[in-house]
């Protein structure tokens, strides 16, 4: 039976809310490991998560991928003595390949301050052991080739040489619940993931135009699934030619093709407040990243947003596109969302960049949509839109 030390990071600083996610967590460990068929006992002492299992490898490839940890470490647990601390340190080193080429350090922490020896002492003796064993060189930088860690407790100590980062963040589900509008597209599933990462549980709107971009759309779902434990998304698909078709008609007969994107999108904000009502959630979250195209410049940020009667959030605004693609790879939204898809037929040959609200409220009232894109808001001039 394998051991495995599960760390978490802002958890620790919730004060007397923390009970609460430390909950979440275990819980969402768990899910993971029934989720992908890994057997596992999950417990906690103090601050420390712990694992144990006889498939270690499986369960860390699926634990990495579970909010709230933030990395992951197979321990070999020993007696609190320094001699069985020394030997088991140089096992790992030579089982990690350690030699006179390679570079090592040893951190250790002391838990249990009645042990006799401080932390410098013990990573002084422990690495002088492995010198003297392999030959390996000595590198106190982050550069090292393997670092070894030890923690010491009341009648145990812990030694390991490998660390695996989590993904961070918080508990899954331990903020509330989220409308995501989820294109076929690389942004909108990076910003599900960011808001997943802090906790949402997220609540996937697809406004679809084509049988293929839905089966794109829950090809994606699937791979944010991957980090779902706790909470599992299941998508909710939407006509895109019921909600924006007529609405768009009514613009082409007045030949304001032009204003096709703010309508779409205020179209879709107001059908996802409507979701969000429905299904308890508190905001809803979209891929907008400042500037990127015509819809998502300021000017039409702040009249997309106009009066729409619930939080929205934009976790991409300040990233651009290069930031966005690199983080679509990581979490195995990208390969999906480039795929061929068809261009949305509603898309004007040349959008609206600098649309201004008072624009906005005129034309609403030229073609009579103002019950269906401006409920409640008519002659304000403030919203309720965020980033």
């Amino acid at each position: 039976m394998g051991l495995i030390l599960l760390r978490y990071g802002e958890i620790g600083l919730k004060g007397q809310n923390r009970l609460y996610f430390e909950r979440k967590l275990r819980h969402n460990v768990r899910q993971c490991l029934k989720a992908n068929q890994v057997p596992g006992e999950v417990w906690q002492e103090g601050q420390r998560l712990y694992l144990a299992t006889d498939q270690v490898e499986s369960a860390i490839e699926a634990v990495q991928r579970v909010f709230g940890l933030v990395s992951l470490s197979p321990v070999s647990e020993v007696p609190a003595d320094l001699e069985a601390i020394g030997q088991e340190a140089v096992e790992i080193a030579r089982r990690a390949g350690l030699g006179p080429e390679r570079s090592f350090h040893v951190r250790a922490r002391r838990a249990d301050k009645s042990f006799p020896f401080r932390s410098p002492e013990i990573e002084r003796w422990v690495g002088g052991r492995i010198v003297e064993a392999t030959g390996a060189r000595v590198d106190l930088s982050k550069a090292a080739d393997i670092e070894i860690g030890i923690e010491v407790q009341r009648r145990r100590a812990l030694v390991f040489g490998q660390t695996v980062p989590g993904v961070g963040g918080l508990p899954l589900g331990s903020q509330g619940r989220v409308v995501v509008l989820l294109s076929h597209g690389i942004d909108s599933p990076v910003a599900a993931w960011l808001m997943m990462k802090r906790g949402c549980g997220v609540i996937p709107v697809h406004s679809s135009s084509d049988p293929g971009q839905t089966a794109q759309v829950e090809a994606i779902v699937h791979a944010l699934n991957r980090y779902a434990y706790g909470w599992e998304l299941r998508p909710i698909i939407l006509s895109h030619h019921e909600i924006v078709g007529p609405l768009l008609s009514r613009l082409q007969k007045i030949r304001a093709e032009r204003w096709a994107c703010i309508v779409c999108k205020r179209a879709l904000l107001l059908r996802a407040a409507q979701i969000a009502d429905e299904m308890g959630a508190k905001a809803i979250v979209t891929g907008d990243s400042l500037g990127q195209v015509a819809s998502q410049t300021l000017d039409n940020l702040e009249v997309i947003s106009w009066g729409i009667p619930k939080l929205i959030l934009r976790p991409l605004i300040g990233m651009d596109k290069v930031e966005i693609m690199a983080l679509a790879r990581r979490i195995g939204t990208y390969d999906l969302s480039i795929q061929a898809a068809p261009p949305c037929p509603f898309l004007p040959q040349s959008p609206l960049t600098r649309a201004s609200l008072p624009k906005l409220q005129a034309l609403l009232e030229q073609v009579g949509m103002e019950a269906e894109l401006a409920p409640g808001c008519a002659g304000t001039e403030g919203g309720s839109g965020h980033v």
